[in-house]
């Protein structure tokens, strides 16, 4: 099936549906089917929500600074493992980005400042 509309919440088309589903409508398609002659109504929903941390793209040799509580000292012991170093200007823990990724620390990543 083609599409051959998207139409946004707001939008003439859509107005009903939004009442329906509020917030959670995110667009109204309309697909046609040559094969069948049909024009077919869809909308697209969100259905669940949650925190997303994209992963940055380095180089590998790259050294990213981690976020770890002085808590989690187990967490602490398996990044010094890693080859971790402790930064104390910068209060965070300082690795290699190929070896955050290898032992899942991605979400760990200092955001980079500015």
């Amino acid at each position: 099936m083609e599409i051959k509309t998207t139409l946004l919440p707001g939008q003439n088309g859509t107005k009903g549906l939004q009442k329906q589903y509020g917030d959670k409508l995110v667009c109204v398609r309309y697909r046609y089917d040559e094969k069948r002659q049909k024009r077919v109504k869809t909308i697209e929903l969100i259905i669940s929500e949650r925190d997303y941390f994209p992963v940055p793209i380095l180089p590998d040799n790259a050294e990213v600074y981690l976020d770890i509580a002085y808590e989690e000292t187990q967490l602490r012991d398996h990044v010094k493992t890693a080859g971790g170093r402790w930064d104390p200007s910068e209060k965070a823990w300082k690795l290699p980005w190929d070896n955050a990724l290898e032992y899942g620390l991605e979400t760990r990543v200092r955001k980079p400042k500015g």
